[in-house]
């Protein structure tokens, strides 16, 4: 039920929503600003959380005739939202925990907020590694940026947890909003690395070097029966990669040959590839036979 891509967002806001509902509660009790700023954190995780839910039904879609190429870039434009409001997050965290510098407060009931954060912690940790496992299935950004983005309350939480027990031993309240500083800096590295993996769909970045050679080899396997290709260009959009090259065939090769050719490499490329929308167009060779290995009546009727 919670595999699939809407299935976990589902999840995502169902288990956010109790860990808000948590941590206001406990930072109320103890007056303690790490727990506060973890609460504004999930806050803003709830509302990244709905903006992926809409997202993943939006680029779930077929195309249609105003979206021929799909909707697949709603997951990158949602996974900026994400990095966003992580920067938000981390910005607010900041403000809050230079203010109770400043000011100077205490912190009550150590125990309950020392509860809640390992509560906080275990559920991000299962939270988070349950998205990134469904985003990898999936291949969708915006619930990697979930997952990012849960990942960061892991280490927060955490954070938070080893200043309340230290508080708790050593009466040193000062403990609370550094602490709250140091987990702001993780959330702001979570923000950059989201925001730097989603532009890159927006800008359509060439696919990863692994893959382009994954493409390659699809072609090379057939070396004695094409003449080579170049042009090739990838891109994606959500979990749709798109792939256009230009395939040499030999010029005496006939238009079914020539067909068979590209619907077999289609079939290769999409056999490795998952979600590969691929166009080849064929073009004859200049009859540079000497350059050329492969076996035709055209290379055979040189002298």
């Amino acid at each position: 039920m919670f595999s699939t891509r809407s299935g976990a967002a589902k999840l995502s806001l169902i288990v956010v929503t109790a860990l808000i509902t948590l941590k206001v509660v406990v930072a109320v009790i103890t007056g303690s600003i790490s727990i506060l700023a973890q609460a504004v954190d999930s806050f803003l995780d709830l509302f990244a959380i709905l903006v992926v839910f809409l997202a993943v039904i939006i680029a779930t879609k077929p195309a249609d005739e105003e979206h021929p190429f799909g909707h697949g870039k709603v997951e990158n434009i949602a996974a900026v939202v994400q990095a966003v409001l992580i920067f938000t997050a981390g910005g607010l965290i900041i403000y809050s925990a230079v203010r109770r510098i400043i000011l100077g407060t205490t912190v009550e009931l150590t125990e309950a907020g020392i509860g809640a954060m390992l509560v906080s912690l275990v559920v991000s940790l299962w939270l988070s590694r349950h998205l990134l496992k469904v985003s990898k299935a999936t291949d969708s950004v915006a619930l990697e940026a979930t997952a990012r983005n849960i990942a960061a309350d892991v280490y927060s939480a955490a954070g938070v947890l080893v200043g309340l027990v230290a508080i708790r031993f050593t009466g040193l309240n000062i403990l609370d909003p550094i602490i709250a500083l140091v987990v702001a800096l993780f959330i702001l590295k979570a923000a950059y690395d989201v925001m730097r993996k989603s532009f890159g769909g927006l800008m359509d970045i060439r696919l990863p070097k692994a893959e382009e050679a994954e493409i390659m080899s699809c072609i090379n396997e057939h070396g004695g029966q094409l003449v080579g290709f170049h042009a090739l260009r990838t891109r994606k959009a959500g979990s749709r990669r798109y792939i256009d090259l230009h395939l040499v065939m030999p010029k005496n090769a006939s238009v079914e040959e020539a067909h068979r050719m590209c619907d077999h490499l289609e079939q290769d490329i999409a056999n490795r590839l998952q979600k590969a929308s691929i166009t080849i167009h064929c073009e004859p060779c200049n009859e540079e036979c000497d350059q050329c290995s492969v076996s035709c009546s055209l290379r055979k009727a040189k002298p």
